[in-house]
């Protein structure tokens, strides 16, 4: 289908009814949680719109989690690049600190309209996790969060964070103990726990109605963003940049504008370089497959054997992407670009300098991206880049390197 008759039927009229992204998405999943899987889809697809649900998701986006967040403009780093207008919709300031929260309050909701009230999560920066232990100790439920031993290793507050909330962590050694193997054992602890357990994802991945959730939830940010700029600057942005790992805040500022002339831009993370292979750019130098319940680009050798993604930053460390932005990619309506470890270092610190603002790993690897492109760009335009997290969390590993490149 052309670009032209997509735009005439719009690009947000994805997922189709079994969860396909074009060729991507999908259920692929183990029989005994396929009847909970179409459970979920179908207590999702009656509930999200439903005046009393939406009502119960207001009430704590706004009094509990914090929202509006800010659509904030980004002046000294604007003056810095000489370039383009650049805001920052500054997730960071919900409470526990990232966009994760955003979906594991739709989530935990739907999971007590089901009926559930056991909570498995996985996590790799451990945002997730904390916004779940978080969420699970509002609605008094029990929670399970599944996170690497190296993640454990570099996001000990965090862990210490979901510990307090009364969360059990449960270490992940298989593997390269990160997002990846994590998100596995989850799976394979549902399949046993199906009749009892709600699975909350963190990311716009695996099986449907996931990817699609996710995404609905999240889409709050953009939704907001779309409003602030118009009243802000009387006009849409030229440009919208976010990170992706899995892609869940980047589908939360994109979704609402897919329809927009805006262009778009996911920033994957390029690790040490893409020739080197240690990266976790799925986009960039990964090929479709199927992982964690859903088809989508992933990195794999030629036998189609998953291989380790790498980035300094835990949150950005997956092997593979969520459907929607391979099928967005796909037909050209987002453009992705990479980041590398050290890029994302030396926007990381620009920030804290120019803007009093300490950026989570994850989206200093937009930021970097974002500079380049407003310095390209005349200054009434406009960039709008999502703030998803904030860096307290990354200061114990983001310092030393610091300290080796002659910042501090």
């Amino acid at each position: 289908m052309s670009r032209d008759n997509l735009k005439k039927n719009s690009y947000k009229n994805q997922p189709t009814d079994d969860g396909k992204f074009g060729n991507y998405g999908g259920m692929f999943v183990a029989e005994t949680l396929m009847p909970l899987i179409i459970d979920v889809s179908n207590s999702y697809k009656r509930l999200k719109n439903e005046v009393s649900f939406r009502k119960k998701l207001q009430y704590y986006q706004e009094h509990y989690i914090g929202r509006p967040s800010p659509l904030y403009f980004a002046k000294r780093i604007t003056e810095y690049c000489g370039g383009a207008k650049i805001y920052f919709k500054r997730d960071e300031l919900n409470h526990t600190g990232a966009h994760k929260i955003n979906n594991v309050i739709g989530q935990a909701l739907l999971a007590k309209e089901m009926g559930k009230s056991k909570i498995i999560a996985e996590t790799g920066a451990g945002q997730h996790g904390v916004a779940t232990a978080t969420v699970c100790a509002l609605f008094n439920m029990n929670c399970e969060v599944f996170m690497g031993e190296e993640d454990i290793e570099r996001q000990k507050p965090n862990v210490e964070r979901m510990q307090l909330l009364g969360a059990r962590i449960i270490p992940v050694s298989s593997g390269t103990g990160t997002l990846k193997d994590a998100m596995n054992e989850a799976l394979r602890h549902w399949v046993s726990n199906a009749k009892t357990h709600f699975y909350i994802i963190g990311t716009v991945a695996g099986p449907h109605p996931y990817p699609m959730m996710v995404r609905d939830f999240q889409s709050v940010i953009g939704e907001e963003a779309k409003k602030q700029i118009i009243e802000a600057e009387k006009t849409l942005p030229d440009k919208l940049i976010a990170c992706i790992g899995g892609g869940s805040n980047a589908m939360g500022l994109f979704y609402p504008f897919l329809d927009d002339k805006v262009d778009i831009i996911g920033v994957e993370a390029g690790g040490q370089g893409i020739p080197t292979g240690k990266h976790a750019a799925s986009l960039t130098g990964g090929k479709p497959g199927i992982l964690h319940g859903n088809k989508t680009y992933l990195l794999q050798n030629d036998d189609g054997q998953i291989i380790d993604a790498y980035s300094i930053s835990a949150g950005l460390d997956y092997p593979g992407i969520g459907p929607e932005h391979s099928w967005l990619n796909d037909i050209g309506r987002i453009n992705y670009k990479t980041c590398t470890d050290k890029q994302a270092l030396e926007a990381f610190y620009l920030c804290s300098q120019l803007e009093g603002i300490i950026p989570a790993l994850e989206p200093a690897h937009a930021l970097h991206i974002t500079m380049e492109e407003a310095k390209k760009m005349r200054p009434e335009e406009i960039i709008i880049m999502n703030m998803c997290g904030r860096g307290d969390k990354d200061l114990s590993a983001v310092l030393p390197k610091l300290k080796k490149m002659g910042k501090l």
